[in-house]
C-alpha cells in the first residue's frame, strides 16, 4: 500500500521547496544533458539567465504551484536548449530536462537564437502521494 498525504502536508512540502531556494532565484537554460546531480558541475554551454521574481511560485492548493510573475529574457547563447538549473548564487537546487512539447521543462521552441526573447510561459510543481 502506497503513503498518501494530505492536501496540508502536500502543500507544506511545496511551500518549503520554494522556501527553502528563495527569493529571486536564477532559471538557467543549457544546452545538452543535466549533470549527474545538482551537485556536479554545471554543464552544456549557457542560452539564457532569467532572474525570477521576488515571489516566484504562488502558494501551493490542492498540492499544486504555479509560477507566478513574469518569466521572460533575451537569450545570451545560441544552441538547443536540453536542461535548466535553478539556482540561488551558484548553488543548484533543481534541475530537470527541456524538451519541446515534453521533458521537466516544455518550451515551444528549444532551438535558441542569442538576442531571442525566451520565456517560460507555464511551470508547476505537484507533489505526489495523494
Amino acid at each position: 500500500m502506497a503513503i498518501q498525504y494530505s492536501d496540508a502536508v502536500r502543500n507544506a512540502q511545496n511551500d518549503a521547496w520554494e522556501s527553502t531556494i528563495g527569493t529571486a532565484p536564477t532559471l538557467e537554460i543549457r544546452t545538452g544533458a543535466q549533470p549527474a546531480n545538482c551537485a556536479a558541475a554545471d554543464s552544456g554551454s549557457l542560452l539564457a539567465t532569467i532572474t525570477l521574481p521576488s515571489d516566484w511560485m504562488g502558494a501551493s492548493s490542492g498540492g499544486t504551484k504555479t509560477k507566478s510573475g513574469s518569466w521572460t529574457v533575451a537569450a545570451s547563447g545560441t544552441g538547443t536548449a536540453g536542461h535548466y538549473r535553478i539556482k540561488q548564487g551558484a548553488t543548484c537546487h533543481e534541475q530537470g530536462s527541456i524538451g519541446l512539447g515534453s521533458g521537466d521543462l516544455s518550451l515551444d521552441n528549444t532551438s535558441i537564437t542569442s538576442g531571442q526573447n525566451v520565456t517560460i510561459s507555464t511551470f508547476s510543481r505537484t507533489q505526489g502521494n495523494a
